[in-house]
């Protein structure tokens, strides 16, 4: 009798323990293997990736680049990004020439299964500037990988994701095409919501900082008439800047628009220039990767909307 009122003192001891520890049994437990694990290469294809295959059974979503990373413009990938690729059955990119590190990541792991989100997604093209061997600038034309600042475009690259989900994890066909159809439905409804926002702005002429807005201005009837750091962090020479400021003038243009992602230097020197008001447009490229970033996009774009109508109207 002694022995069993002991040995029930000495469990009940272990359960306030690990309670007051914030243990669990579930805790303790190792976590199930999951059954497929999908990388994403930045934020866009993260939150795309996480709606489609919410709830799937034993599916892991891991986003690849760190929470600031922002575009993958001359990404050079490091020892981390390429253990968590080892691991990985599928990666679920951008694609139209944002990752430029592809070709290394197909070589090392040829079993990788590789979704491109913007895959028959209609591209625009701009101006590359490059070096030749002989330190002369050259010119050319690339596509511009930004496709999912335009809900539209997002639209299309989650209708992309589900689709070849499907095929690579038929077992769950159905529940990615219901999540892809429910995804849908919320940027149909944002970008129905945004139009409407935007309908009655009457200035047009929009000049940002980085070419992450062709596809979004596109969308929404904006005509962008300069960009001024055509990759992120490389300043405008002074006669590139002069030339800006003269077009802004020319065009009586209201607004100039940052991005929180990069530095907004330039911006400030040009509203000193001439007037025109620095506001932030945020391309959605950066943020924590965690189960709670559903919706990240959505509120993002609805504040983009907003500081739009402000700045224009």
């Amino acid at each position: 009798m002694l022995k069993k009122l002991l040995l029930a003192v000495v469990v009940v001891g272990i359960s306030v323990l690990t309670a007051a520890c914030g243990f669990s049994e579930q805790d303790t437990l190792p976590k199930e293997k999951a059954r497929l694990k999908i990388v994403t290469s930045f934020y866009p294809m993260y939150i795309e990736t996480i709606n489609i295959t919410r709830g799937v059974p034993g599916v892991e979503v891991l986003n690849m680049t760190k929470p600031q990373t922002g575009c993958l413009h001359d990404y050079q990938l490091v020892p981390e990004d390429l253990k968590t690729l080892e691991t990985a059955d599928v990666f679920v990119i951008n694609g139209a020439g944002m990752e430029n590190f592809l070709d290394k990541v197909i070589k090392q792991n040829a079993q990788l299964k590789v979704i491109e989100a913007s895959k028959d997604i209609s591209l625009l093209m701009e101006g590359a500037h490059e070096h030749n061997s002989e330190h002369k600038h050259t010119h050319e034309e690339v596509a511009n990988p930004h496709v999912w600042v335009s809900v539209s475009n997002a639209i299309l690259q989650v209708q992309n994701i589900g689709a070849q989900m499907a095929v690579l994890d038929p077992e769950y066909a159905e529940q990615y095409q219901k999540n892809t159809a429910a995804y849908v439905q919320k940027l149909v409804a944002l970008k129905t919501e945004m139009h409407e926002e935007l309908a009655n702005i009457t200035a047009k002429d929009i000049i940002t900082f980085h070419e992450a807005f062709p596809y979004f201005a596109r969308e929404f009837d904006l005509n962008l008439v300069a960009v001024i750091e055509r990759e992120p962090g490389s300043e405008p020479t002074p006669q590139e800047l002069k030339a800006t400021i003269e077009k802004v003038k020319a065009l009586k243009v209201k607004a100039l628009f940052t991005e929180p992602q990069y530095s907004a230097k330039s911006a400030q020197a040009l509203s000193e220039a001439t007037g025109a008001k620095v506001y932030v447009l945020d391309p959605a490229v950066t943020g924590d990767a965690t189960k709670d970033s559903y919706d990240d996009y959505l509120v993002i774009m609805k504040k983009n909307a907003k500081t739009l109508k402000e700045a224009l109207q």
